[in-house]
């Protein structure tokens, strides 16, 4: 059986924005993309809330990315398809990042999965890249970290795009699939979540 790494921060782990628990595995996109599969994959759910793409935040360790990828890669290996989506907690201001600097962080995560053993026969895995939905109407608790990033989490698209181009790996943007909950505006309701596991699995299905 192919086996599926969806690394993820609080959309991939599920995150309800109703009452701050946790979707059911059949909910999450991770959970949807492997009933889709048929048995042809195991996926191995990989979502932390507040994760990075490669940044540091004193006031909440280990959310860096990039620091927690290399282990996950050699604990779960060997692996087929690597799927990363992350990059909506770097957009708040907190990080002084654009857009343009948070996709050519992503570089340093493909590079990551490119330079270890973690795919079949010590290979490197498939990559597939997704760009989260942007944010959309900041509920008031949410809005004191992300308000001032809206831009940029909206240019997350065409950055990763450009990435993922450069890099040839499968590019897909979250955005065109999937809209932030009215409720919170990041985070996914259950038939958002299911658009999204659907559109990945679009994707993946003929890459196994």
């Amino acid at each position: 059986m192919k086996s599926i790494l969806c690394y993820g921060d609080s959309i991939t782990w599920g995150y309800n924005p109703h009452d701050s628990s946790r979707y059911a595995f059949g909910e999450r996109w991770p959970g949807i993309l492997q009933q889709e599969l048929s048995g042809r994959a195991c996926i191995v759910e990989e979502g932390l809330n507040g994760r990075t793409v490669a940044t540091d935040d004193p006031a909440h360790p280990n959310r860096n990315g990039l620091a927690m990828l290399p282990p996950l890669l050699e604990s779960h290996a060997p692996l087929d398809i690597v799927i990363i989506m992350l990059g909506t907690n770097d957009s708040a201001p907190y990080y002084r990042l654009t857009s343009g600097q948070i996709a050519i962080n992503c570089t340093r995560l493909i590079t990551a999965v490119r330079s270890g053993l973690a795919g079949p026969d010590g290979g490197a895995p498939k990559i597939v890249l997704i760009a989260p939905p942007p944010f959309g109407s900041l509920n008031p608790y949410l809005a004191l970290f992300y308000t001032g990033g809206e831009a940029t989490s909206r240019g997350l698209a065409e950055g990763y795009r450009v990435i993922a181009d450069w890099f040839d790996c499968t590019f897909l943007d979250a955005g065109q699939v999937a809209t932030a909950s009215s409720v919170d505006g990041i985070h996914l309701e259950p038939a958002e979540q299911r658009k999204l596991g659907l559109a990945v699995k679009d994707i993946v299905d003929p890459m196994l």
